[in-house]
């Protein structure tokens, strides 16, 4: 499973809809495109700020999460950003892996 952190943020069309759906509404919606992707939401928090959504997802792969980005932001009314998240221990096999690479000189 690949997990995820999407910063999502409504345009003003998109707030429009939220207020006449309210934010259960719209967990229920986003419920069910990612379980549709075989994932799961662990969280969803709306918040003020420079996002109005925050959510951590789990999919299947990074290609779900890439699916579900472009499907919620081609709508127009969501804009999201979406990062990749490690658990300690995929951090510390990717710390431990070896790779050939020569930086730049200046």
């Amino acid at each position: 499973m690949a997990k995820f952190l999407v910063q999502a943020t409504y345009s003003a069309d998109g707030l429009r809809g939220l207020q006449k759906e309210k934010a259960s509404g719209r967990q229920e919606v986003v419920k069910r495109a990612v379980e549709a992707l075989g994932g799961k939401v662990e969280s969803m928090y709306f918040c003020l700020g420079e996002h109005d959504v925050i959510l951590i997802i789990d999919v299947p792969d990074i290609i779900a999460g890439t699916a579900l980005a472009i499907a919620v932001s081609s709508s127009g009314l969501v804009r999201t950003r979406s990062t990749v998240l490690l658990s300690v221990e995929e951090a510390d096999r990717a710390l431990s892996r070896s790779v050939d690479y020569r930086p730049p000189r200046a």
